[in-house]
């Protein structure tokens, strides 16, 4: 497959529509006309985490820039200032609390510092609190739950973006420019512009073949992909194609805790 025939899987699977400014931290498009893509991208390690919940350094020797979102303001009510750029120990799990079931999540705080640290604030600051899981895809190449927009619209972000960490030891998928994000890892959304994520963040239900340009953040346990394969069994109610839409079986996280 070429690179334009992948692009175009892309741009087919995740590119929706929206409002939000050009450059902003969202997990779709920008509304300066050009079609931004969006993705989940998995862990090298394969498999679900361990759920242990001890504590981890979170890039503390690290400075991570975030930068303020210029024309994308965080929704009202949830303005949580930014992160700090520098961080100690932090908690190496965080539990999203859904009406479907518990989805832990096993932070990487070693290989994506910045994007770890981003998630913990927001969750500690329960920006992800009563917010849905707007988006569910289900093409061959890409099996992803998309959560993490207060608006529910894909076009939410906390006001600021987070520094790329794109993963480099992901599986080659066979296809040019393309690797393999294995069943049950976590990622973060982005625009397709450099710098550009901010609150969005996929869950990969089964294996996806997407450019490595995404954060891998972290694993999900077995009890969440337990609740992600009901909600992928469930279907889709078509809003960009037959496979591509919002989840049949509404998902709500209820709240985002962090362990330890």
């Amino acid at each position: 497959m070429s690179r334009t025939a992948l692009t175009g899987v892309l741009l087919v699977a995740l590119a929706g529509c929206s409002t939000a400014t050009s450059g902003n931290p969202v997990g779709a498009d920008s509304t300066d006309g050009s079609t931004t893509t969006t993705a989940a991208a998995a862990s090298s390690a394969s498999g679900s985490s361990s759920g242990s919940t001890s504590k981890t350094s979170a890039g503390d020797g690290k400075a991570c820039r975030y930068a303020t979102a210029t024309g994308q303001p965080a929704p009202d009510g949830r303005d949580v200032g930014k992160p700090a750029e520098r961080a100690k120990d932090a908690p190496a799990k965080v539990t999203l609390t859904t009406n479907l079931g518990a989805v832990g999540i096993t932070l990487a705080t070693d290989t994506a510092p910045c994007t770890a640290r981003s998630f913990l604030h927001l969750s500690s600051k329960k920006f992800y609190d009563d917010t849905p899981c707007h988006r569910l895809t289900s093409a061959d190449s890409l099996k992803v739950l998309q959560c993490g927009d207060p608006t529910g619209k894909g076009i939410g972000g906390p006001g600021y973006t987070v520094p790329d960490e794109n993963p480099g030891t992901l599986k080659p998928s066979g296809v040019a420019e393309a690797v393999i994000y294995p069943r049950g890892t976590v990622a973060m959304a982005n625009t397709g512009r450099p710098n550009s994520g901010g609150s969005q963040f996929f869950l990969v239900y089964a294996d996806s073949m997407l450019p490595p340009t995404y954060a891998v953040f972290g694993t999900i346990d077995d009890a969440g992909l337990a609740v992600l394969d009901k909600v992928a069994n469930g279907g889709i109610t078509p809003q960009r194609g037959e496979q591509d839409g919002a989840p049949t079986v509404p998902v709500k996280i209820q709240t985002a805790k962090t362990d330890g």
